[in-house]
Formats: C-alpha cells, sequence, structure tokens
C-alpha cells in the first residue's frame, strides 16, 4: 500500500503525458488571464468618465474661457460658444432632404390626373390652397428659386388674403457654410389657374411675409417640468435640432400648486463675484450651477437678470438689468430641464415656507462637494459666495475632481432665437448666395507693438489684392467687422457687392417684430440692439458665407493674440 504513491507519480511523469499536463497547465493560465481581463474592462467602464465638452480639461479654466486658436471668428472672446455649436456640421436629419425632382414627380401625378377629369372651377371662388396640386406646384418653384438652401420640412399652405394667394412656410438651411441648425421662412404665393385647370406660381413674396402660415403656439401653462429632457426633434445623437423663426414662448415657468412647490427640491447661488464678467465667464459659471442642479436632482433656482460686461456696450459701462431671453434660447432651457425664476421662487417661499416647514441648508465653502449634499433633505441648499475673487467665482464649485462628476449640459444652452431669426432675415435678403469676410481694425489695428502689419493688411487695397484671386467679381460679400466707419471699406464696391451689418438694421428698429418682442420682456423699455448681440449676429452671417475668410487666418501673417503668440496658439 505504501508504494502506491510512488508508482502514481512515476505513471504521472511518463512522457506520454506530459504534455496532457502542459495542455491543462496552459488551458488553466488563459482562463485565469480571461477573467482578469474581463474584470478591468468592466470596472473601467463603470467608473470612466469623459472630459467635459468642448473644453479637454474642466480644470483649466485659463484654457476653456480663453482661445488656443489663431481663429478669428470661432475663437473670438466676444461671442460665446452655446449648445447648437456642438452639433455635428452634417446632421443626420439632412437624409430627409426635399429635391425639386421629389416635387416635380408628384406634381407631375397630380396634373396628369387633373387633364384626365372635367375642368369645371367658379373664377369667383377662392383658390384651394390645399388642393394637393397647389401644394406641389408651391413647393417645386420654391425649391426652384431658392436654389441655395437645403429644404427640410414644408408645411400645409393656407389662404391668404387675395383669392389667388396663399401662404406656405418651411424649415431650411443653408447649403454651404459652417452652420448648424435649421431656419424657419413663410412666404405668400400669387397662383394662377388656367382655363384648364392648371396651376402656375406667378411671384413668391419677401421672407416671412407669408403670415398666415406662421405656426400658432398652443396654450402653456409653464409648469415646471421634471427633470428628464423633454422630448423634441432630435437627431441621431440626441440633441434636438434647433430652429429659427418660429413664435417663441419663454415667459417664466410657474408652479401651479402649493402641493407642487413643497414636493420640489431646489438649489441656488448668491453672490460671488461673476457679476459683470465677460458673457464667456457668465457661461461657464452658470452651467456649473445648472449641472450641480441636475446632479442633485434640484431645480435651479435662477436670477433672470444680466449684468453687461462694458466691453458690450455703448457706453463702456457695466449695464444692470439685462434679461437672459435677450441672448438665449430660454424656451428649450425650460422644456429640457427644471428651473425657476429666483423672484417668483421668494414669493412662493415667503408664502408657504413657514406653513410648511420648508428648511435651508446654507453652504459657504465651495469645497463641499455636490456629492457631499447627495443626502441633504433640506428644501432649498444656498450656495453663498464672498467678496474674494477668484474663490467667489461659482465656477470654483466644478473644479477639481468635480469636475468629473458633475457635467456642465451645453446642450441645453442656445443662442436666442430671436437674434436667430435676424441671421435669417440678413441671409434671406442675400438669398444665401454670398461669400463672407471678417475683418479685425480697431485697437488692435491702432497697436502696432503687438500687431506690426494689422492696418496696412486690412486696408482697402490691401484687402482688393488679397481677395482677387479668391472672390469673383461682383460677388456678393458680406464683411463682418468692428470698424465703425463702414465707409473706409468703400472702394471694395468697385468691385464686389459689400454688405454689412447697418446696412439691415431696419431688422432691429423701431417697427421690427424683434423691437416689440425684447420691449414686451422688458416691461415695455426698448431694447438696445448692443455690442454681444450685434457680434453674434455679425459672426453667424460670417459662418454661412459661401467662402470665407477671417483675418488672422487669411488676410494678415499678425498673430492674433500678438507677436510671438501664433506657435502657442496653435499648440
Amino acid at each position: 500500500m505504501s508504494g502506491r504513491p510512488g508508482l502514481h507519480r512515476i505513471r504521472s511523469s511518463r512522457p506520454e503525458n506530459i504534455g496532457k499536463n502542459t495542455l491543462r497547465m496552459i488551458a488553466n493560465i488563459c482562463l485565469t488571464v480571461f477573467v482578469i481581463a474581463a474584470l478591468v474592462v468592466t470596472i473601467i467602464a463603470a467608473t470612466y468618465e469623459p472630459d467635459d465638452p468642448p473644453f479637454n480639461s474642466p480644470t483649466n479654466i485659463t484654457t476653456s474661457l480663453t482661445s488656443t486658436s489663431n481663429s478669428t471668428v470661432q475663437s473670438d472672446n466676444i461671442v460665446v460658444r452655446t449648445g447648437e455649436d456642438l452639433l455635428a456640421a452634417n446632421q443626420t436629419a439632412l437624409a430627409t432632404l426635399i429635391s425639386v425632382a421629389d416635387a416635380a414627380e408628384t406634381n407631375g401625378t397630380s396634373t396628369d390626373e387633373t387633364s384626365s377629369s372635367v375642368c369645371e372651377f367658379d373664377p369667383n371662388e377662392p383658390l384651394d390652397c390645399r388642393d394637393p396640386e397647389v401644394f406641389q406646384s408651391m413647393m417645386q418653384k420654391a425649391i426652384e428659386r431658392f436654389k441655395d438652401i437645403h429644404f427640410n420640412r414644408f408645411g400645409k399652405p393656407t389662404p391668404g388674403p387675395e383669392g389667388n394667394t396663399c401662404d406656405m412656410a418651411w424649415r431650411f438651411r443653408p447649403k454651404q457654410g459652417k452652420a448648424t441648425g435649421f431656419n424657419k421662412d413663410y412666404r405668400r404665393f400669387v397662383i394662377n389657374r388656367s382655363e384648364n385647370c392648371t396651376v402656375s406660381v406667378v411671384s413668391i413674396g419677401e421672407y416671412h411675409s407669408g403670415v398666415n402660415a406662421r405656426k400658432k403656439k398652443k396654450k402653456n401653462k409653464n409648469q415646471i417640468p421634471g427633470y428628464e429632457p423633454a422630448s423634441g426633434m432630435q437627431d441621431q445623437g440626441g440633441f434636438s435640432l434647433p430652429a429659427a423663426g418660429e413664435i417663441v414662448n419663454d415667459s417664466l415657468p410657474v408652479v401651479e400648486s402649493e402641493k407642487e412647490f413643497i414636493r420640489r427640491r431646489y438649489l441656488i447661488y448668491v453672490g460671488g463675484g461673476d457679476r459683470c464678467k465677460s458673457m464667456k465667464h457668465y457661461l461657464w459659471s452658470f452651467l456649473c450651477a445648472l449641472g450641480e442642479a441636475r446632479y442633485l436632482k434640484r431645480t435651479l433656482v435662477m436670477d433672470m437678470t444680466l449684468c453687461l460686461s462694458s466691453i458690450y456696450t455703448s457706453s463702456n459701462l457695466d449695464e444692470e438689468g439685462k434679461d437672459f431671453r435677450f441672448y438665449f434660447d430660454f424656451e428649450h432651457l425650460k422644456q429640457a430641464t427644471s428651473v425657476l425664476d429666483q423672484d417668483q421662487f421668494w414669493n412662493y417661499w415667503e408664502k408657504w415656507q413657514r406653513k410648511d416647514k420648508l428648511t435651508l441648508y446654507l453652504v459657504e465653502d465651495f469645497r463641499v462637494s455636490p456629492k457631499q449634499l447627495t443626502k441633504v433633505k433640506h428644501s432649498l441648499i444656498m450656495r453663498k459666495f464672498g467678496f474674494v475673487e477668484p474663490d467667489n467665482y461659482w465656477y470654483r464649485v466644478c473644479e477639481g475632481t468635480t469636475g468629473s462628476v458633475v457635467q456642465r449640459p451645453w446642450h441645453l444652452i442656445r443662442k436666442s432665437r430671436r437674434l436667430m431669426d435676424l441671421v435669417a432675415a440678413v441671409g434671406s435678403k442675400l438669398n444665401w448666395d454670398y461669400d463672407s469676410v471678417h475683418i479685425v481694425r480697431g485697437e488692435k489695428a491702432r497697436n502696432r507693438d503687438l500687431w506690426p502689419n494689422l492696418a496696412q493688411d486690412t486696408s482697402p487695397n490691401a484687402l482688393l489684392s488679397t481677395l482677387q484671386n479668391k472672390i469673383e467679381d461682383g460677388r456678393n460679400v458680406y464683411i463682418a467687422t468692428n470698424e465703425p466707419e463702414t465707409s473706409f471699406f468703400e472702394p471694395l464696391k468697385h468691385k464686389y457687392a459689400t454688405h454689412f451689418l447697418n446696412d439691415y438694421k431696419d431688422f432691429w428698429g423701431d417697427r421690427s417684430e424683434w423691437y416689440s418682442d425684447t420691449a414686451k420682456l422688458n416691461n415695455g423699455a426698448p431694447v438696445e440692439f448692443d455690442g454681444y448681440m450685434r457680434a453674434l449676429v455679425d459672426a453667424e452671417l460670417f459662418l454661412r458665407g459661401k467662402k470665407q475668410f477671417e483675418t488672422f487666418n487669411d488676410l494678415t501673417n499678425d498673430c492674433k493674440d500678438g507677436v510671438n503668440t501664433c506657435r502657442t496658439a496653435a499648440s
């Protein structure tokens, strides 16, 4: 019996058994490696947090708020990037574009059916704008007339004021340029019906002339929505596509009942040194607050008034009392997340706080992370900021490790649709068939120490020389510039049809829709078309040009930020 173990070891070590043991050992090792690898991948997938778009590092505030590109417009410190700028230029929704062939094919079918039937109509009766033949003729004529835009969707025609007129709306975007999103136009069509019942479009009116086709907003009680983004037209990436030209419903949300108010939990930021800073600084801090509110599943109580920095004002002074809705799309924001105006909130709070024993949790140190507040049950969390800069900036809350936890919801902030409608109005006046040049002069042109060649390179003669082989003679050229005297560019008119933003000031003048809409937001007082609005519209029109030429990339060898900064900007 004692010899059996030894005999077993001898048999196991025989040559014919060594191969089997080796294969068994290799299989065990491979299985172990596979299990460990699967475990590592699972841990990484569960804990990985991507960087906060559009910035590479949320902790690097200098990189976030300043440009690292020599591009004149995209990196301009004046105009802030918003959600629609993050959308890809080739939106997947463009797969549904309507072509003239589509309209012609359908129209041909309708004509054949009409010709095979008896033609009987009363010339005194108004035209039936919902007749498929009328609709297809209008659609085909619009596509043929406006060759420089992509049509995405046509609305149903509606009767115009005259018996032979119909109004029709459509969604579109320019075929060329770097702009994203859609615009909406609605125009009046004059239509003729011949004796054999065929219809033809005689003329198409000006931009937004077909007011009867403008979509009317349904009554909305503006109750506070839930925390999940509202549904809407979206691309496959989950971003809803912005459209200018629609009626804007950006009235303040209201709480429908006491029960609804006390059920919610709220977050508010008060004080701090962010007031009257640049728009980029404001948005960087505001989105930190909004990101924390969403992380904590709380309603953000926001101040609807801004202090506009002196860099944007004609008085060169900081100006308080500017409405958030002058610059940003509040309708989209209130539909996509839970926000409440702070004046309304404090009215509700004073009314129901004692009765319902609502409680407040005060935080006075920005280093208290959002993670530490997740278990706070108080009705209101108030972050209070002091007087010492930069520790009293709101964005300090989202620095460090918090940057990977609280994501700034960039997709919720868009440019004001009223301002974007001005862009669409000017572009439509030019039939979206123009080239664009962005010319920086002003203080930089006068500072020859930092920009030694800029003044000369942007002079009329130098511009004519630079652009002569790049832009064809007679082309529409939109010039976006900070040069106050547009007569400075008079020599360019001999070669090009030049256009400036001020050429279209009637679009925001005292008889315009923009003027009346913004005055309503401002308690009836007129609103100035300020420097930030002007720079935004100018930049957006530049980006829609078929050919685009920028100052520091195309017109001069000087660096955007001064001598010897080009290499730094490019790195």
